[in-house]
C-alpha cells in the first residue's frame, strides 16, 4: 500500500545503497570492499509460462537476488505483487545481509519476487505459477545455498509448494530448502509471530530506555497484514491501547482505543478494516500522523518521507516493515527526537526463526514454542543493546548504529575470505 505520492517514487535500491555509503563511509572501508558490498553477487530475471483455468497461457517475469553471500547462504522472501521491480528486490536482498549481520545469524542476503496480483488468480493457478516459478530459479537455490521464505502475499502453502517442488526434483524430501512452512511439514512454532514478536521485543527495550511506560502508551498500526495485526495483539496484551491501524484500502482510528480482536474479525469479514463500528475512517497517510506514543508502520517502503516527517507525533516509530522511513525522513526524525527502531532490527524476527526452522530441519529436531520465543527474545534484546551502544557511542540515529554493526560483521566476513580465484 502506499500513501498518495505528488512526487517521483522513491527508488529502493538508490535508498539501500545511500544507507550503505553512510556506514562505509563512517567506517572508513577499504574502497575495493566498499565496491564488492554496493552491489548484489547475483541477479537472476525468469520469464515464464502458466497455463491459466480459461485455457490460455500467460508468461510472468519473476527475479531472484543474492547480495552477499559472505556469512553463510542466502536468506530472504519471495513476494507475488503487481509492483515488484528489480531495483526493489536488490534494496530487498541488501537489507537481508544487514538484517541478518545485525542479529549474527549465519546467513547472507537474498530476495525473490514475482510481478502478479495473486489476487487475481484462482488457487489452482497460484499454485501453477508458484511450481513454475520455483522451477526457474532453483538454479540458486537449495538448503545451503539460497533458502526463500514468506514475503508479501506468500503464505506457508506457497513454501509447501515450493518445498515439494524441489524435493520432486532430487528425489526426495528436502524441508530446509524454504522457511515459513506449515508445522506439519517442518514449519517451526512460532514462525507466523515471529517478526511482529520481535518487533515488540525491541519496543519494550526501547520503552524502557526512554522511561516510557507501556501501560498508559497509545500505538498506531500501519498495515494490518500478518506482522501489523499480530503487533497490535502484542502491543494490547503489553498494556498499550491501539488507537489507530489501517490495510490497503485505508485506516480507522478510535482515540479511546480499538478492541483489536473485533477489527481482526471485522477485516475477515469485510476485507477490509474500514467501516469498522464504533470507528472514523482515515486514509493510510493520516494513520502515519495520528497522536500515539509508538508507530508502527507495517506495510510496504517509503511510507515516511520528507513531506511528512515533521508530522509524525509518535516517540517511538518501530520498523515492523522494510524500508518504510526514507534517508530524508531519517535525519528529520532524528534531529525531532523521534527514536526510530530501523527495519533491519525491528523486524529481524521473522528471519531470525526462519533461522531456528532451518536449523531444526537440518537436524530432523522440532523446539517448542517456548524455546522459540525464549531463543528470539535473547538475540533481539541483544541486537538492540549492540546497536543502541554503537548509535550513542558514535552520537548517530539507531538506524546509522545498525549499520554500522551490520556492515562491519559482512566487511570482516567478505575481507577474511578475500577474493576466489
Amino acid at each position: 500500500m502506499t500513501t498518495e505520492q505528488t512526487t517521483a517514487p522513491i527508488n529502493a535500491w538508490h535508498v539501500a545503497q545511500h544507507q550503505f555509503d553512510l556506514a562505509a563511509e563512517m567506517l572508513n572501508l577499504d574502497p575495493g570492499l566498499r565496491r564488492v558490498l554496493r552491489e548484489p553477487r547475483r541477479e537472476l530475471t525468469v520469464h515464464f509460462p502458466v497455463k491459466m483455468d480459461d485455457g490460455s497461457v500467460q508468461v510472468f517475469t519473476g527475479y531472484r537476488v543474492q547480495h552477499n553471500l559472505g556469512r553463510g547462504p542466502a536468506k530472504g522472501g519471495i513476494r507475488y505483487h503487481q509492483d515488484v521491480t528489480i531495483d526493489e528486490v536488490k534494496a530487498l536482498a541488501m537489507w537481508m545481509t544487514w538484517k541478518c549481520a545485525v542479529v549474527a545469524i549465519p546467513y547472507g542476503g537474498g530476495k525473490g519476487g514475482v510481478i502478479v496480483d495473486p489476487k487475481k488468480l484462482s488457487k489452482k493457478e497460484l499454485e501453477g505459477l508458484s511450481r513454475r516459478f520455483f522451477t526457474e530459479i532453483e538454479v540458486l537455490v537449495g538448503p545451503e545455498r539460497d533458502i526463500p521464505a514468506p514475503d508479501v502475499n506468500t503464505t506457508p502453502q506457497i513454501m509447501a509448494w515450493f518445498m515439494d517442488t524441489y524435493s520432486m526434483h532430487v528425489g526426495h524430501t528436502v524441508p530446509g530448502v524454504v522457511t515459513g512452512k506449515p508445522i506439519s511439514l517442518g514449519g517451526s512454532e512460532g514462525r507466523n509471530e515471529a517478526t511482529a514478536r520481535g518487533c515488540v521485543y525491541t519496543i519494550v527495550e526501547a520503552a524502557a530506555h526512554l522511561g516510557m511506560d507501556l501501560n498508559t502508551a497509545t500505538v498506531a498500526v500501519q498495515g494490518f497484514g500478518n506482522a501489523g495485526n499480530i503487533a497490535a495483539t502484542l502491543m494490547v496484551e503489553q498494556g498499550s491501547k491501539v488507537v489507530a491501524v489501517s490495510d490497503s484500502q485505508g485506516g480507522i482510528r478510535n482515540v479511546a482505543g480499538l478492541d483489536i480482536a473485533r477489527v481482526l474479525q471485522w477485516k475477515a469479514e469485510h476485507g477490509t478494516v474500514k467501516g469498522f463500528p464504533g470507528a472514523e475512517d482515515i486514509t493510510n497517510a493520516e494513520v502515519l500522523e495520528t497522536e500515539c506514543d509508538i508507530l508502527i508502520p507495517a506495510a510496504l517502503e517509503n511510507q515516511i518521507t520528507a513531506r511528512n516527517a515533521g508530522s509524525i507525533k509518535a516517540r517511538i516509530v518501530a520498523e515492523a516493515a522494510n524500508g518504510p522511513t526514507t534517508p530524508e525522513a531519517d535525519e528529520i526524525l532524528f534531529e525531532r527526537g523521534v527514536f526510530l527502531i530501523p527495519d533491519i532490527l525491528c523486524n529481524a524476527g521473522g528471519v531470525t526463526v526462519s533461522y531456528f526452522e532451518w536449523v531444526q530441519d537440518l537436524n530432523r529436531d522440532h523446539w517448542t514454542e517456548t524455546e522459540v520465543n525464549a531463543k528470539l527474545k535473547t538475540i533481539m534484546v541483544k541486537a538492540f543493546h549492540e546497536v543502541l551502544a554503537q548509535a550513542q557511542q558514535q552520537g548517530v540515529n539507531m538506524r546509522t548504529g545498525a549499520y554500522l554493526n551490520a556492515v562491519q560483521r559482512v566487511a570482516d566476513a567478505t575481507a577474511l575470505r578475500g577474493l576466489y580465484p
